[in-house]
């Protein structure tokens, strides 16, 4: 159940979102009702979606060397962040083992929020992995579990995988989710961290070259943890050029600020999704990113960054929620 201080602070406006599978029941000021009337009027035939990432910062059940098991208080903040944003489609980064994956289902469906359809990928780390949870069924399963690459006469995976997802919506409607966690900024004696990043992110641009090959129309959500500002070299690798070129939807948190006043003033929005405590730096380095084609049923002012009341309780991470039209335009 939401507090009454996250129910006063959510910052993610709009309109309701209602789909076939979602099912408000009428309680006097429940969490639901407060939600749908921050959100505003109705529109049960909008047939809109949302999607969401959220790196969930060590969601693990079992320490290891260098991380700690997950405390029930920050589970538990976990869980009211999802629970605020109310996806349809929640991608996950730094999930530990498939039962911590479960455990979480199980918080959410007793909660209201429930997710039939999960995928959970398992790359060369062994701590952390990327999943997905849907209220959609998914049509086809792609798990990217073995890329390689050659750096400096050296050979190394992929750490944490992709997950490649294609979701039916609605009968009419369906689009491809891909999921990735690349390597983080932390140094290692191997190799220097931008360069692995960059050679991750050149693999996963060839996954979403190879989707736009065989339909350059194709809906396509490219979204997680991507470690890195937007003009690094490996951000820039996935987003692209040319007629492929994938929109940064940017979410960003909804405080009364007018998001469409320009180029400049949305540039000054407050979109970090990340505090490195180290350097005392908030940054933007998760995100959401969509393909031509989806783009045009992209509902812009549907889309934020969460901003709550002790946000850092669940993770480092603030998590994302984008909200589309299923029907294709």
């Amino acid at each position: 159940m939401l507090g009454p201080e996250v129910n006063s602070l959510l910052t993610c406006n709009g309109r309701q979102l209602i789909t076939a599978t979602m099912n408000f029941r009428p309680r006097l000021l429940n969490a639901a009702v407060i939600v749908a009337l921050l959100l505003g009027p109705s529109h049960a035939d909008a047939q809109t979606f949302r999607v969401a990432t959220f790196n969930v910062e060590n969601y693990l059940d079992q320490p290891t060397s260098t991380r700690h098991v997950k405390s029930a208080e920050a589970k538990a903040k976990v869980l009211e962040s999802i629970l605020a944003l109310k996806p349809d489609v929640l991608a996950l980064q730094e999930i530990g083992a498939l039962s911590t994956l479960h455990e979480l289902r199980a918080s959410l469906k007793n909660d209201g929020l429930d997710f039939p359809y999960w995928e959970f990928v398992t790359g060369f780390d062994t701590n952390i992995h990327i999943a997905a949870l849907s209220k959609f069924a998914f049509t086809m399963r792609r798990p990217h579990t073995n890329d390689n690459f050659l750096l400096s006469g050296r050979r190394f995976r992929v750490s944490r995988g992709f997950a490649e997802l294609d979701i039916q919506v609605t009968t009419n409607y369906s689009f491809t989710l891909i999921v990735a966690h690349l390597k983080s900024r932390r140094l290692i004696g191997e190799a220097d961290e931008a360069e692995l990043r960059l050679e991750e992110a050149r693999l996963l641009r060839e996954k979403i070259d190879a989707r736009l090959a065989i339909d350059p129309a194709a809906n396509l959500v490219v979204l997680g943890d991507f470690n890195d500002s937007k003009d690094s070299a490996s951000t820039k690798a996935i987003i692209g050029r040319g007629k492929h070129k994938l929109v940064d939807t940017r979410p960003a948190e909804r405080n009364g600020d007018n998001a469409s006043m320009g180029r400049a003033s949305e540039s000054r929005n407050i979109a970090w999704t990340h505090y490195y405590a180290k350097e005392d730096l908030y940054s933007r380095i998760d995100y959401i990113l969509l393909s031509p084609g989806l783009a045009r049923e992209w509902v812009t002012n549907e889309t934020c960054v969460l901003a709550i009341p002790n946000w850092g309780v669940a993770s480092d991470h603030r998590p994302l929620v984008a909200t589309f039209d299923a029907q294709d335009k």
